[in-house]
């Protein structure tokens, strides 16, 4: 068992790095925003079958598709956020839980009607298949690809939230609304552009996760507790946190069903209650 330990830890940051891109925008939205988007998981579904349509109906280079799988939930994102999300701006925690997961369902019925209720194939380039050996241990080249992408957007989007104008701005909007509009910033626009990042990136991560996660209509229900767990563990706001929260719940859960399938997800939600107990406000801050 000793000898497959590597291996179960690379899969476990692999699943890991996944579960981060995905939850990232959840954690802007609900740490920057204090706005609840239990539909968080919705995006991430419409980029996997914008990847899923672009690659296998339009044969579009698997990259392409990701840009593609990346803009289409975003856009779907910005408009909706302008339609009906900024609505509830202010709205108390019930109102937007009520809402959202009703959009949950909503995306889940229009994709059963739409795709149909089966999996989905992700056809991957050839340069991306097989596996090689690295320090010893055979690791899959997708899955390294996967954690390549995660670790150079999450030190690209820690580099936006804290050393950038337009990461001041939305921190100013977050602490005061009011201050930072009679200070001369679009707090509209700087919400609006958040969650459409936030959305997008939700998008991506759909659409890597197509070959280790799977996608079918009820992706947003299946991975909703997960994508919560890395948000509420990590610390809604800061993305190093939700990195940390990310790799931790990952490689415990790919070893927990590896070591002890008998277990199932008790792993999982012990580990998530002993970290909240001992970081009851996130293993990190939100990011000021």
């Amino acid at each position: 068992m000793l000898s497959a330990l590597p291996g179960v830890l690379f899969d476990g940051v692999a699943y890991g790095s996944l579960l981060f891109l995905i939850s990232i925008g959840l954690s802007v939205t609900l740490g920057l925003m204090n706005f609840i988007n239990l539909a968080h998981g919705a995006f991430a579904m419409v980029g996997g079958y914008a990847c899923v349509v672009a690659t296998l109906r339009y044969g579009l280079p698997f990259g392409v598709a990701l840009v593609v799988a990346f803009a289409v939930a975003a856009i779907a994102g910005g408009v909706l956020e302008r339609v009906l999300y900024r609505r509830l701006y202010g709205r108390s925690p019930l109102d937007q839980v009520l809402f959202t997961i009703g959009l949950t369902f909503m995306s889940i019925a229009a994709a059963t009607w739409v795709f149909g209720s089966g999996q989905q194939p992700v056809r991957l380039p050839d340069t991306l298949l097989g596996q090689t050996r690295i320090l010893g241990v055979d690791v899959g080249i997708y899955r390294l690809f996967l954690i390549a992408i995660v670790f150079a957007l999450a030190s690209g989007l820690a580099l936006l939230v804290t050393r950038t104008r337009f990461g001041a701005r939305i921190r100013a909007s977050v602490d005061d609304a009011r201050t930072a509009a009679g200070l001369g910033i679009d707090v509209e626009r700087v919400f609006s552009v958040t969650f459409t990042l936030g959305s997008g990136l939700a998008g991506l991560g759909g659409a890597l996760g197509i070959d280790v996660l799977g996608l079918d209509p009820t992706f947003p229900l299946k991975y909703m507790v997960y994508f919560l767990l890395v948000v509420v563990v990590g610390g809604a706001g800061t993305i190093v946190g939700t990195l940390c929260a990310a790799m931790v719940l990952g490689i415990f859960d790919v070893a927990g069903k590896y070591y002890v399938p008998w277990a199932g997800a008790f792993v999982i939600y012990a580990l998530m209650v002993a970290l909240l107990l001992l970081f009851p406000r996130g293993l990190l801050r939100r990011i000021r």
